[in-house]
């Protein structure tokens, strides 16, 4: 397979909007990409966005299971007609959109193991699925399933204690709990039970692969700090579950060698091997060098995600916590925010003329702390805190103590700040509270992090230097590492994925750029102080009936 040097690391994210192949190469610099947009490269699938809407009822969203497959063929060929060496791949992992479950019918196994290299992977597994359909995060429509599973395991608090994160309608556990009730026939012929990014590795190397511990911890099934599936959440999910999940595994484990289609079809070399398939924000998280407590992510997109290492998480009902996939001694915490850019930009479009530029002019004409007025600005009911949707404000007033006045608006610079101000130190304070340690550093990704102006309150308010991924597409970076990293581990086991980041050339796709600097150290103790105002006038508008006699616009 050529000099140790003269090798390929192949990485795949299938998303809910696309799939993406990162190719790295032995100092992880990015030899090849490809992007398959499942809407309008595989139109017949009739997706918007990548998924079906409501076609089982309000709020349930589904993607075809078929279309997965026909994206990773169609991956495949792009690179094969622009002469991708497959013959050099020592590994491939990949990412899956987390939560999305795909349904093997029985019998299916024989038809992965008997792939034929001359035939289309859809024609030859068109048959072998009990469901088309699959749920994926996006599906809201298992509340239900959510509170009896919560219930009969104790309560939230105690559902995430076992399993990192209380129950949430787009786990997995949830909607497989769903699938029983409401189409037994469907759960009783399924001889396995995927995760996306288990069904992927599965067709790589032609067998069921295992769930990796990461990802299996967002299904609500699996105990947490055992690594194991937990008997009372299957028992409280459905009968004979165990026997149709399979066996977990660690997240750097093997699946398999790739089966001989991909060598037969493509030029794979049969010694090429295939490293456990993972969820996507664990593969971001690899995909972002985060590899140490200390790192902690932030991913400013149409929602907003904050994640990082620890060694002594604290499981709570506001986020979740999943392994680390490039650290079995460590965990990943993460916490989501359902109200990021789109309700930056509606700030903006009310104050700014919907002019980012002017947006940005009015963020530098106020001044850090913004003078004690802040807000929690949220278009769609937010996540965390589980608030509805609404615009409250509150001005810390001069010579007050701690008394905080809740107002009817701001001018609008200060309304620009009081959003930016706001969300970073809703991150800041919820980050701590759930087990991460103050950042050294912060690793700013998604659309919004090319606003520098943005950024700079980020590192007033978190204190920290703010750095960005020479790469948007951490996902499949990540997953490419993964295979880096799980392939040296099986003749190294105690190479780690810090050394494989040291390995890295100057110029790989793991090198972060400095975006700004850390805020004075006096400005951030400042910020600790207004942090625990914020948090205390968000405990009010819990206590008042989630904001419902709170003036709102």
């Amino acid at each position: 397979m050529g000099t140790e040097d003269d090798v390929i690391y192949l990485g795949f994210d299938s998303s809910t909007q696309s799939l993406k192949v990162t190719a790295l190469d032995a100092k992880l610099k990015i030899v090849a990409f490809e992007n398959v947009h499942f809407d309008s490269e595989l139109p017949h699938y009739e997706t918007k966005d990548g998924v079906h809407r409501n076609r089982g009822g309000i709020g349930r969203i589904t993607g075809p299971v078929l279309m997965w497959v026909e994206a990773l063929q169609t991956g495949l060929d792009k690179l094969k007609k622009n002469g991708f060496p497959f013959h050099k791949v020592v590994a491939v992992s990949g990412s899956g959109q987390q939560h999305g479950s795909v349904y093997w019918k029985i019998g299916s196994s024989e038809v992965l193991r008997r792939l034929d290299a001359s035939q289309t992977l859809v024609s030859q597994l068109k048959d072998v699925f009990s469901t088309n359909d699959s749920p994926v995060w996006m599906d809201s429509s298992s509340s239900k399933q959510c509170e009896e599973i919560e219930e009969a395991l104790g309560g939230p608090q105690a559902l995430c204690d076992l399993t990192g994160s209380r129950a949430h309608e787009r786990f997995t556990g949830p909607q497989i709990r769903k699938l029983y009730q409401t189409q037994e026939d469907v759960y009783n012929t399924t001889e396995r039970i995927s995760l996306v990014s288990s069904f992927m590795a599965s067709l790589l190397v032609g067998n069921y692969a295992s769930i990796d511990h990461a990802d299996g911890a967002g299904m609500n099934l699996m105990d947490l700090k055992e690594r194991t599936w937990s008997d009372a959440a299957l028992e409280a999910t459905a009968p004979n579950l165990k026997e149709k999940l399979g066996n977990l595994a660690p997240s750097h484990g093997l699946a398999g060698k790739i089966h001989s289609y991909f060598v037969n079809r493509y030029g794979f070399s049969p010694e090429c091997v295939g490293i456990n398939w993972s969820g996507d924000n664990p593969c971001s998280l690899a995909g972002l060098a985060i590899e140490k407590p200390g790192d902690l992510g932030i991913s400013l997109g149409t929602s907003d995600t904050v994640f990082g290492v620890s060694t002594d998480p604290k499981p709570g009902v506001d986020g979740h916590i999943f392994p680390n996939p490039v650290d079995p001694n460590s965990y990943m915490c993460m916490l989501c925010y359902k109200n990021g850019s789109l309700t930056r930009q509606e700030v903006r479009d009310k104050c700014a003329g919907k002019s980012w530029d002017t947006f940005n002019r009015l963020l530098d004409e106020t001044s850090p702390l913004n003078g004690g007025k802040i807000g929690f600005y949220y278009s769609e009911p937010e996540i965390l805190p589980p608030l509805p949707a609404g615009r409250h404000r509150f001005d810390l007033k001069e010579n007050s103590g701690s008394a905080v006045v809740h107002v009817d608006s701001f001018d609008d610079p200060t309304e620009v700040r009081a959003i930016v101000e706001g969300q970073f130190m809703a991150m800041r304070s919820h980050a701590k509270n759930f087990g991460m340690p103050d950042p050294e550093r912060v690793i700013a990704t998604g659309g919004a992090s090319a606003n520098h102006h943005l950024l700079r309150v980020c590192a007033d308010v978190f204190g920290c230097n703010v750095y960005i991924a020479s790469r948007p597409d951490s996902a499949s970076l990540g997953a490419a590492l993964r295979a880096a990293h799980g392939h040296r581990l099986r003749t190294d086991k105690t190479f780690t994925f810090a050394s494989l980041l040291k390995e890295a050339s100057e110029d790989s796709a793991t090198q972060l750029s400095l975006a700004t600097t850390a805020g004075a150290s006096e400005l951030h103790g400042s910020y600790d102080s207004l942090a625990e105002k914020k948090l205390m006038c968000e405990k009010l508008l819990l206590q008042l009936s989630l904001a419902q006699s709170i003036p709102i616009d």
